[in-house]
């Protein structure tokens, strides 16, 4: 009976990993074709990539994706995580109810909701105040972190619900002052929530083609925004040439932070160890 079972979910993972990376399989390999038919193999070519880097087009678009999603990151990332102290850490205030569900709408908003609400926004304002000038980097900036912080908010906030808080008073009761505490004991033990929020903020912002759509004005196309208006056209294979960069660089994000979080664990776990041996 434990061999089947055992055979059945071996099974379905292997159809499920089939069906989530056999195409992003089939782009990388046709990102290498000969011929301008993506569907069509006539040889083994790498003039595509050669294409790509010539293309200033996509490599303008990039440039700017990459710049947005990196202080997107950073941006909700610091916010994120203020909020999910907040939220873990404070128990019971006044604006707490607000809080929570403002953290948690962009969640559940259609993207098409929020980034009209941001253009309306970003309109008025610029009526009223004259800033910001029209639309551009600074406008898919902000909207970018505003619905990219409520997944860090949620994710540091996860992460500082199963943390022993007997650690933090430990080292109170010593004499550490509160900052102290945040700073030696809270924030290592946090890191690799804080990292996987940063990271996840960040390909979100990289992904994102709804709300670009709406803030974005002439000149500021991000890669998502270009890349859809040539599939519309049909697809050409330098865009499974970019396509397979993308997936490069991902994965090596993955497994760098992988392999950070994992020693990160066990240095902890020595630490820990090292502590227990020493009061022994």
């Amino acid at each position: 009976m434990n061999q089947r079972r055992s055979f059945f979910v071996l099974t379905m993972m292997a159809f499920g990993f089939a069906f989530l990376y056999i195409p992003i399989l089939s782009l990388i390999v046709y990102s290498f074709n000969e011929s301008r038919l993506v569907t069509v193999w006539a040889g083994f070519s790498t003039k595509w990539y050669v294409a790509l880097f010539h293309n200033e087009a996509v490599l303008t678009a990039a440039r700017l994706s990459l710049k947005i999603a990196t202080l997107n990151a950073t941006g909700a990332t610091i916010l994120g995580t203020l909020a999910g102290l907040a939220l873990a850490r404070f128990g019971r205030f006044r604006g707490r109810a607000p809080l929570s569900a403002m953290v948690t709408a962009p969640l559940v908003m259609p993207e098409v909701i929020t980034g009209l609400s941001l253009l309306l926004l970003f309109v008025a304002m610029e009526q009223a105040i004259g800033w910001p000038a029209g639309r551009g980097f600074t406008t898919i900036t902000i909207a970018h972190i505003t619905f990219s912080m409520s997944y860090v908010t949620v994710v540091v906030q996860s992460r500082l619900a199963t943390l022993d808080e007997s650690l933090e008073e430990a080292a109170m009761d010593l004499g550490a002052r509160p900052a102290k505490v945040f700073f030696l004991i809270t924030l290592p033990i946090i890191l690799p929530a804080i990292l996987a929020g940063w990271l996840l903020a960040f390909t979100l912002s990289w992904d994102d083609l709804v709300i670009s759509s709406f803030v974005s004005g002439p000149g500021s196309s991000t890669l998502p925004i270009l890349i859809f208006s040539k599939v519309r056209l049909g697809v050409s294979p330098d865009i499974n040439a970019l396509a397979t960069i993308l997936v490069l660089i991902v994965t090596t994000g993955i497994i760098t932070a992988g392999i950070f979080m994992q020693r990160q664990q066990k240095r902890r776990e020595r630490d820990v160890q090292q502590a227990l041996a020493a009061n022994l």
